[in-house]
């Protein structure tokens, strides 16, 4: 038996010299015979919203999800053989920021209202604490910056306000009357 020529007008030697084997029965494999399976279930049929759901029946796919009932639940994790997770995500971790920094600048901030009396400290601070932050590494480099800034500005202002109130003073008194009065 040989298979019939195909289309186009020529002819393939194989087709010719190779015999036509019948088409395999589906129900059988390896000379066994398959039992018919069930077809899908409709996903559009009706049913009965009220019945009660039982979680371990066979066709429920959370089954082996679910945890008896009586028994612990688990906690989560990762699947079995994924590697474990490494802490090498996200942000790096920051230093320790230096705490004379963090000192500085709030002092030079307070000698604004303190009227420039630990503005002077703040900037001290700050220059102890860049010395520090360059030996350990630390953090707060510019807050110990913003410290020696700011609290040389506030301590000149107050050197300046000094300076003003004190020529005021001397002012008043230099072209002030000379005890004479006129009534």
């Amino acid at each position: 038996m040989t298979n019939p020529p195909p289309p186009g007008g020529w002819s393939d030697p194989t087709w010719s010299a190779q015999p036509s084997s019948p088409a395999p029965d589906p129900t059988v494999v390896a000379g066994q015979p398959v039992p018919t399976q069930p077809g899908p279930a409709n996903p559009y049929a009706p049913g009965d919203p009220y019945a009660p759901v039982d979680p371990y029946t066979p066709g429920d796919p959370y089954a082996g999800a679910k945890t008896p009932p009586g028994q612990p639940v688990t906690a989560y994790g990762p699947p079995p053989g994924y590697p474990p997770q490494h802490p090498g995500y996200g942000y790096p971790p920051q230093p320790k920021t230096n705490g004379l920094a963090i000192a500085s600048l709030v002092l030079a901030l307070v000698g604004v209202t303190t009227c420039g009396v630990t503005a002077p400290i703040g900037a001290i601070l700050g220059h102890v604490a860049q010395k520090q932050i360059r030996v350990s590494g630390e953090g707060g480099e510019g807050m110990a910056k913003a410290g020696i800034i700011v609290g040389w500005i506030i301590t000149a202002l107050m050197v300046l306000g000094i300076a003003f109130y004190v020529a005021a003073i001397i002012f008043a008194i230099t072209t002030g009357d000379s005890g004479s009065s006129s009534y």
